[in-house]
């Protein structure tokens, strides 16, 4: 099971339709690891992923699970679908939370259900809107805004574990949002180390960060730190507090490195995180940054807490 609904789909990878005929996936299989092999000039990581592709779907039984839902061969089909949402787990230590407000994911999930359905076509019942499946049918646009639901799911579960000392705000309403774009700001996180106004993104493949401004050729014109600056600007602007740092959230497998840094905007450093690195950078603080006094922390949280609204 691809670990992001935008992730490739093992029918993708190896070049053929997902009701291609056994002979023409082996062909396909044969051919995609002559073209990524690393020792005629390939890519390894192509290669490998060729590999786990024929692995998810080169057997009759190992495909037949794949096209049920299930992770591989092996494997039974899930009971729930993979990209449900979770319900929280019971916690086994006692040490103590972040304070959080709002719903995270929570709108972007609902984008998705409205869109998946309007996709689907009126009078059509949708059984289990997260089946596997489904979602790997549904055009990349419906994909992403699913990808970006988990994302700042695991990105709340991350901040959570800040501590005491942090506040977080998730799903904050904004009117800076461009057209086609979420009226929200994904996370705000207020402590000693400073104001982090969060974006949390998946666009299915790597990024990087230059002059300012994320790069890659997923991003398809689109501007992410721009955007996350004008949302940042307007609740920094109606709260009378200005952000310290500006960050934007990917998977792992999608930056270079934990962490870059790309300057300031407005005296907020920006940078491109991985997700393991997030909690870690926020209690570090980011270089350059500005810490905060205990008394500049209850402040901004005192300001912050009047004007903030929920997507």
């Amino acid at each position: 099971m691809p670990d992001s609904p935008l992730s490739d789909s093992p029918y993708e990878v190896l070049g053929v339709p997902a009701d291609a005929d056994a002979a023409a996936l082996r062909i396909a299989y044969r051919r995609a690891l002559r073209l990524t092999h690393p020792d005629t000039g390939g890519d390894p990581a192509r290669f490998n992923a060729v590999q786990i592709a024929w692995e998810l779907v080169g057997t009759p039984e190992a495909r037949a699970a794949f096209d049920r839902g299930a992770g591989n061969g092996s494997t039974p089909a899930p009971t729930r679908a993979a990209w449900a949402p979770t319900p929280p787990t019971p916690r086994r230590d006692s040490r103590p939370l972040a304070r959080s407000y709002g719903h995270p994911g929570g709108l972007s999930r609902q984008r998705y259900l409205d869109l998946v359905r309007e996709w689907a076509g009126r009078g059509v019942t949708l059984d289990d809107p997260y089946d596997p499946a489904l979602v790997r049918s549904a055009p990349r646009d419906i994909r992403h805004v699913l990808a970006d639901a988990l994302a700042e799911e695991a990105t709340a579960r991350s901040l959570a574990t800040l501590g005491i000392a942090y506040t977080v705000w998730h799903d904050v309403a904004t009117d800076a949002a461009g057209p086609g774009e979420p009226p929200k700001l994904d996370h705000i996180v207020l402590g000693p180390t400073g104001l982090f106004m969060i974006q949390s993104e998946d666009w299915g493949g790597p990024v990087g960060i230059r002059r300012g401004e994320l790069t890659g050729e997923v991003l398809g014109g689109e501007r992410p730190m721009r955007a996350l600056a004008l949302r940042a600007k307007a609740i920094g602007r109606a709260a009378r507090v200005k952000p310290t740092a500006l960050l934007i959230v990917v998977p792992d497998d999608h930056a270079e490195e934990p962490l870059q840094l790309g300057g300031t905007v407005r005296g907020a450093v920006v940078a491109l995180v991985r997700r393991s690195r997030l909690a870690s950078a926020v209690r570090e603080g980011l270089p350059g940054s500005a810490h905060l006094g205990g008394t500049e922390v209850m402040e901004v949280r005192s300001r912050l807490q009047a004007v903030v609204r929920f997507a």
